[in-house]
């Protein structure tokens, strides 16, 4: 019965329900520690399993822009820390959902600044996800904190997609993801310090002192240091076997998987018109990565 399934559609569901479970851990590790400081120690795991990495096997690397590297690290990192602070704040879903427009944002910035073409079907998908998206968020007497900011985390992180389209040509990947890490752990750290002499409750998303983790808050690390890890290589086996139009729209089954886990944690479900907007906002994701 599973003999005709692609392999790829298999791993790209295990990375889902990864990521899904990795968003739990990071629930649970919001109730003591802040969501910097759970960026803090996610990349700080990242770096330590990228160096594994390279002293196995040495990056190659041609180099040569720097500047733009560094900003695929800084665009991801500040798109990371909304996404926490969303897991943190609002139902684990809402904040998977959110994360998940950063495909209708790549398309358009890898229209606008790497010249490729969206072709209609592209163009309608993005009407299609922005429409969603108004449905989902429901703005009728404002945006609040975390609409802003789950906005931005995939505004942020279609930014970075694009901008590894490029740095692809000059780097290693891992080279692309430690500059992510480092950035993601040192950004933290010097926010954590500076929330030891500024405080400012608007700003909560990037300035909080740093906790000592508990011993469960330790376990949780290590959970969610795993499952982002199994994720992650996941994806990679799942784009390395199949065509990306086959298994890209398979990556938002994270969706219904956060919803079930969110609900276990006490979270409610969407109602009507923001179903219909998550619908949308997959849609258009499909039809994005279909059209490539």
């Amino acid at each position: 019965m599973f003999k005709n399934i692609n392999i790829g559609v298999i791993y790209m569901l295990i990375s889902a329900l990864c990521f899904a479970v990795m968003g739990v851990f990071s629930k649970l590790l919001s109730q003591n520690l802040s969501s910097l400081e759970v960026v803090f120690f996610r990349n700080l795991i990242g770096v330590a399993l990228i160096y594994i990495s390279v002293v196995k096997s040495p990056l190659k690397s041609v180099g040569g822009k720097p500047f733009l590297l560094f900003l695929r690290g800084f665009i991801g990192f500040l798109a990371l820390l909304a996404f926490f602070y969303n897991i943190a704040n609002i139902p684990l879903a809402n904040a998977m959902i959110f994360s998940q427009t950063s495909p209708i944002f790549t398309a358009m910035f890898a229209y606008i600044f790497l010249k490729e073409r969206i072709g209609s079907i592209g163009w309608m998908a993005i009407l299609v996800g922005f429409f969603g998206l108004i449905l989902f968020v429901k703005p009728d007497i404002g945006f609040s904190k975390t609409d802003l900011l789950g906005i931005f985390s995939g505004l942020g992180g279609g930014l970075a997609y694009t901008s590894i389209r490029e740095l692809k040509k000059y780097y290693d990947t891992r080279s692309i993801v430690l500059s992510f890490m480092i950035v993601g752990s040192a950004g933290p750290l010097f926010l954590m310090l500076l929330a030891e002499i500024y405080q400012n409750q608007s700003l909560d998303f990037m300035l909080s002192p740093f906790v000592m983790p508990t011993k469960f808050d330790i376990l949780y690390i290590a959970g969610m240091g795993f499952f982002a890890t199994i994720a992650q290589v996941y994806m990679t086996k799942s784009y390395g076997v199949s065509k990306a139009g086959i298994v890209a729209p398979v990556s938002y089954a994270n969706i219904p998987f956060s919803m079930l886990f969110g609900w276990f944690l006490g979270d409610v479900f969407p109602d009507g018109i923001a179903f219909i907007g998550i619908f949308l906002i997959i849609f258009a994701g499909v039809l994005i990565s279909k059209s490539k």
